[in-house]
């Protein structure tokens, strides 16, 4: 068996996006985008104008009307629904008794234009669907931050209530006491001049040490000289 082929389910880009780089937008080389259509145009066979509406009409489409201009949508989805079952069964019943006659071929066209009706009403609610689904993007967009806002505004108040008890924590200037406050003072200076005596009786030490040495040497030498 051969090896199989990973497919993505979009297609792949057009080569063209190549030449769209970094640099050749800074130096004004990548290709302008396409001018608008102003002319008409045809899309899978189908005859196209930039101005039509997007829902068109049934007689700009060559079809055949069968509810009036002002309409319920719910009702005439329910009629035609109904007409569909309807006529769904008279072709049931063609097909039994006589199959080759023309009444076939019209039960079949009457069935294709009650799907077309219906497919356009549904169409017509296409408007409808797209803002109700933008409204729900933006409640749930809504939810999400007023969500993380009240998140935010609880982590908040917990870090106020830590930053108060350890503010409530601290001595206050006012509190301390200042005859402990000399005597931690005292003590520190107590500690300070002991650490300098003990260092200068060292370097005493050190020094008388160095002189009765020189002494001893001067008078070897004294007494070898003489």
């Amino acid at each position: 068996m051969g090896e199989r082929t990973a497919s993505s389910s979009l297609p792949l880009p057009p080569q063209f996006v190549n030449l769209y780089t970094d640099e050749n937008i800074l130096q004004g080389k990548a290709p302008s985008p396409p001018r608008p259509i102003t002319d008409a145009y045809k899309m899978f066979g189908a005859p196209f104008h930039p101005d039509d509406p997007i829902i068109r009409p049934l007689e700009s489409q060559g079809i055949k009307r069968l509810h009036p201009q002002s309409y319920d949508p719910k009702r005439e989805l329910k009629k035609l629904n109904h007409s569909i079952l309807v006529n769904f069964l008279d072709m049931l019943d063609i097909l039994v008794r006589c199959p080759d006659t023309i009444k076939l071929t019209e039960k079949k066209d009457d069935l294709n234009l009650l799907f077309v009706h219906m497919h356009h009403l549904i169409n017509e609610f296409r408007p409808h669907q797209a803002r109700e689904t933008l409204r729900v993007m933006l409640d749930v967009q809504k939810k999400q931050r007023l969500e993380t806002a009240e998140r935010f505004q609880k982590q908040l108040e917990r870090v106020s209530e830590v930053l108060k008890a350890t503010t409530a924590s601290l001595p206050d200037e006012n509190q301390l006491d200042i005859d402990e406050l000399l005597q931690r003072t005292s003590r520190l200076i107590k500690t300070v001049r002991e650490a300098k005596d003990k260092l200068s009786k060292k370097d005493d030490q050190s020094a008388s040490a160095c002189t009765l040495g020189d002494r001893v040497i001067c008078e070897y030498v004294d007494s070898n000289s003489t």
